[in-house]
């Protein structure tokens, strides 16, 4: 095995790896370390150790904290790491790249994994050590996909489940997790009252919280992510990566990924700039960034992107040193400018993206319209979640025309439109993204 020991962040104060989740000394978050040394002895043989992995994201196993090695064949996978996930599509967006004024963009669909959002990465993961270490269920406290993802494994695995979320949490999300057979518990508050509830349960419960006393490991199949699209274009870095942030653990931890397989010589050059990007009605780490702080203060989400409404992020502080290392940024959008980025992903691509993802979009048009972002730029926007976990959101925003079963009122319906669409017509940006700078 590679993973070593856990760290703290801030003070670098080393532990066991055990379930736990918060450093001792200074109450900093710990991570896992590996000997890059011992993985990196030969680049060579480790590429092609990876390539000729299984088609899922257990290629990268020698990154991945599990003790006892990676799983085994295939055909045992189940039984070890429940839902074989990862290996989503990265699809070149050449129309998207045409509308916003840019050379190359890539959309890395993660909602095609098997709870259809990125969470089934961190899930496995934790999923796998939280087997390692004996627990017997697997508990969460979500904004909705992680209930999903912790749900979906635990059928998988043969594990009781428990998932708390807050109680105004979108209705397909709910019915998404409860046919898992999961015990769903509502609060009546925000995510960071569930949360708090949860880690208060943790130390009273054996029981593995896959974001709480196991977060050292669930953190780092986030990773995963940045090793695909790095092996998907080749083994090369992008120019600029944009992606969500609600803890702001996803975000760094994409640049964990690259700058790991940097060090180890898998990738040459520099890291991408990092963008990150928030809801206006949840942005405590964008208004950090705007405001030139180092603190994140929290604030009372209030935003159809609840699966980023987390308004004391724990990771806030990394994502602003990493936002400014890189030469990205943090932004907000509002309500309006994310319904129109989902329908400008739609219409461009093909993807429908649950709310977060149109959070992204949004925020990459923004930076694309104020000329932010060099045209000749390879830029890799992220999409975590499917579009179908959030309809509420596109409601109301396209009309449908009814008719009698009759040739003539189909052609009074359809008369002054296009008989036939020009390939190259692309239309203009949603009024919403038009001209924001």
């Amino acid at each position: 095995m590679a993973v070593t020991h856990l760290q703290c962040k801030a003070c670098k104060a080393e532990y066991p790896l055990e379930a736990r989740y918060v450093c001792e000394r200074c109450f900093g978050p710990l991570e896992a370390a590996y000997d890059y040394e011992k993985i990196g002895r030969d680049v060579g043989e480790l590429r092609r150790r990876i390539q000729g992995g299984p088609q899922n994201m257990w290629r990268y196993a020698d990154f991945l904290p599990l003790v006892s090695g990676p799983p085994g064949p295939s055909g045992r996978l189940a039984s070890r790491v429940g839902l074989p996930t990862g290996c989503t599509p990265l699809i070149r967006a050449d129309r998207l790249a045409k509308r916003l004024g840019l050379r190359e963009v890539w959309v890395k669909n993660d909602a095609a994994n098997p709870t259809h959002s990125f969470k089934d990465r961190v899930v496995s993961v934790a999923a796998a050590r939280a087997r390692e270490l004996g627990f017997e269920v697997l508990a969460c406290a979500s904004t909705g996909n992680l209930a999903n993802s912790v749900a979906a494994h635990a059928a998988a695995l043969g594990l009781d489940s428990y998932v708390l979320i807050p109680a105004d949490l979108e209705e397909q999300k709910v019915l998404a997790t409860g046919v898992y057979g999961t015990k769903v518990i509502a609060i009546d508050g925000n995510y960071d009252d569930v949360n708090r509830l949860c880690t208060e349960i943790s130390a009273e419960r054996d029981w593995a919280f896959v974001n709480i006393n196991l977060r050292p490991y669930y953190a780092e199949g986030s990773k995963t992510l940045a090793y695909e699209i790095a092996e998907q274009l080749g083994f090369e870095l992008p120019d600029r990566v944009v992606a969500p942030i609600a803890s702001g653990s996803l975000y760094t931890k994409l640049a964990k990924g690259f700058s790991e397989w940097r060090e180890i010589g898998l990738l040459q050059g520099d890291l991408p700039r990092m963008n990150g990007a928030q809801a206006e009605g949840c942005a405590p780490v964008a208004n950090a960034y705007a405001a030139g702080e180092q603190v994140c203060r929290p604030v009372k989400p209030q935003t159809i992107a609840k699966s980023l409404a987390i308004g004391s992020p724990a990771d806030g502080p990394y994502a602003l040193d990493l936002a400014r290392e890189s030469g990205g940024g943090i932004d907000a959008v509002s309500d309006d400018e994310i319904r129109d980025g989902i329908a400008l992903l739609a219409q461009t691509t093909g993807i429908f993206t649950e709310t977060a993802g149109g959070v992204s979009t949004a925020v990459l048009s923004r930076l694309a319209q104020a000329g932010d972002i060099d045209p000749d730029e390879r830029v890799v926007l992220v999409i975590t979640g499917e579009g179908l976990k959030t309809l509420d959101a596109v409601r109301g925003t396209f009309e449908t025309t009814v008719i009698a079963p009759s040739f003539e009122e189909f052609e009074a319906a359809t008369e002054g439109l296009p008989q036939q669409r020009s390939s190259d017509s692309l239309g203009g940006a949603p009024a919403a993204l038009a001209g924001r700078s």
